[in-house]
């Protein structure tokens, strides 16, 4: 079957694109194992840092794979390349961030597969883009500047490790992030399927939404299977319920409604804010939340105060997916969710009261306070508001 892309716009996901994208369901463990392991704004930081390089992959290839069919071979066999390396990236972001003087190998094997995962896509595009000169130049001049900028900084944090290399690959993070936002918007990218493309990134969110679903049970494992247990699990999974909800039931199909109805540069530019940018801030969100659902869970038993740890974790992400939501919305449908940016913004105030109540009880509110913005946002926001404005 041909790989250039002459797909209908109707054209969707492959079962080989789903296979590629569980490689991430395991980094997202890592990365939320990080912010555990540190239980420390330290820890945040690295672990966000390790998400957007994780991020910055995988977007390249929904970009890639929006372009070209997956079920042909070139593709498919990068895409099978792509994953070991990326599995191998995952592996090495538990040792990624060493103390001066520390083993820098697992740093610097995270550094090699990430340009190698980047690589493998500048190959793959400059190779199947057939006649389009326009876009083999825009790929030529993206990655060519952005990734050997990007490995220079990159390198440098693995070799000189402690308290700076997180800033350092933060710093790179941001620079690759910016040159590629420079050298694409007004460019010659392409989005020949915006069905394919909210529904590949719609399936990053759910997988996102399952390592939440994994943390309630994670948090639990070895305690004893009383009423506050039960009870903290029902809650925590009526929560991944309501994160759910906040995306997939009005969000998802008018993104795409919204995308569908542009087309040529409007349309890349769109897909390039509203999902490779904004959307880092929804799987960073649930990925919080998911930290501060383990956090919860673990101390679920006591009647302690939670803790600022796990308050910031679970009340922030929550506020961070909730704002993310809003600004893709503003971004796709140039409307606002008046009502859901305010609760948002109210509950960064509210990981105060978290930290000083009980885990159950925050892990209470925080569903609760949820469930009723769905409930009052299928009152405020009419049904027609799904097309785009």
């Amino acid at each position: 079957m041909s790989e250039h892309p002459q797909a209908a716009d109707g054209r969707r996901v492959s079962n080989f694109e789903l296979l590629f994208d569980l490689v991430f369901v395991f980094a997202f463990t890592q990365v939320t194992g990080v912010m555990l392991a540190g239980h420390s704004a330290a820890s945040v930081l690295q672990a966000l840092v390790a998400l957007a390089l994780v991020w910055g992959s995988w977007t390249s290839y929904a970009w890639l794979a929006n372009h070209l069919r997956s079920d042909g071979g070139v593709l498919r066999g990068g895409l099978t390349v792509a994953m070991i390396l990326m599995f191998v990236l995952a592996l090495a972001i538990p040792g990624a961030f060493h103390p001066v003087g520390g083993d820098p190998t697992s740093a610097i094997v995270l550094v090699v597969c990430f340009v190698l995962v980047r690589l493998v896509h500048n190959v793959i595009y400059v190779l199947r883009v057939g006649d389009d000169r326009a876009l083999r130049r825009q790929v030529l001049i993206t990655n060519g500047i952005s990734i050997p900028v990007t490995l220079a900084i990159l390198l440098l944090g693995a070799l000189l490790g402690g308290e700076w290399q997180p800033w350092i690959w933060l710093a790179a993070a941001i620079t690759d992030a910016a040159i590629v936002a420079v050298t694409s918007i007004g460019g010659a990218w392409r989005v020949h399927s915006p069905a394919h493309w909210a529904e590949r990134f719609g399936l990053v969110v759910m997988l996102a939404l399952g390592e939440s679903v994994v943390s309630i049970g994670v948090g639990v494992a070895s305690e004893p299977l009383h009423a506050q247990v039960i009870v903290g699990a029902v809650l925590s999974v009526a929560g991944a319920i309501t994160l759910w909800w906040l995306y997939f039931h009005r969000i998802f199909a008018g993104a795409e409604h919204a995308l569908a109805a542009r087309g040529g540069v409007e349309r890349a530019d769109d897909a390039t804010v509203g999902y490779t940018y904004l959307h880092f801030a929804v799987v960073a969100g649930i990925i919080l939340t998911a930290t501060g659902i383990e956090t919860t869970m673990h101390k679920i038993s006591s009647f302690e105060p939670l803790g600022w740890f796990g308050a910031a974790a679970l009340v922030g992400g929550v506020s961070l997916y909730q704002a993310s939501t809003v600004f893709f919305w503003r971004r796709m449908t140039r409307t606002w969710l008046v009502v859901r940016l305010a609760v948002s913004t109210a509950l960064l105030p509210g990981i105060v009261v978290a930290a000083l109540i009980p885990p159950l009880a925050a892990l209470g509110i925080a569903v609760l306070l949820g469930v009723t913005l769905n409930l009052v946002e299928r009152r405020v926001w009419p049904r027609r508001d799904v097309e785009p404005a």
